[in-house]
């Protein structure tokens, strides 16, 4: 069971890890979310958010090996994937590379679900 619940945490560690790449510049911001970035504010903020998904992913793959670590990363990861699928469900009309980044935060979530289920039931035959 530990094992299965570090290959969930690294599969969601490297779904959030893909958009790091976005931290180069608007080329890849672009083939990443499918929109220009011509505007400086905006270019800054979308780098400033690859940096930030870089240190949930790290996250997410240090609780793959440091258990302590892991209902932190757990809940962290669970609230980057439900809010971005939420807001994307309240924004229907989005791109084709926008809908590729909802389809892999659902994937994220169900493995993220799974981890926590299995993290509990560890927890808990431990306790009894």
């Amino acid at each position: 069971m530990p094992e299965l619940i570090s290959v969930l945490l690294i599969i969601a560690g490297i779904i959030h890890l893909l958009p790091l790449s976005g931290v180069l510049g608007a080329e890849r911001l672009a083939v990443l979310y499918g929109q220009s970035f011509d505007d400086p504010n905006l270019l800054i903020m979308m780098r400033h958010r690859a940096v930030l998904f870089g240190l949930l992913g790290t996250l997410l793959l240090a609780a793959a090996f440091v258990t302590w670590l892991r209902p932190l990363a757990l809940g962290a990861g669970l609230v980057s994937v439900i809010s971005f699928i939420l807001l994307a469900k309240l924004s229907p009309g989005y791109n084709e590379a926008l809908r590729k980044v909802v389809i892999a935060d659902w994937v994220a979530l169900v493995g993220l679900l799974l981890a926590l289920a299995l993290l509990l039931m560890q927890q808990r035959d431990n306790l009894g």
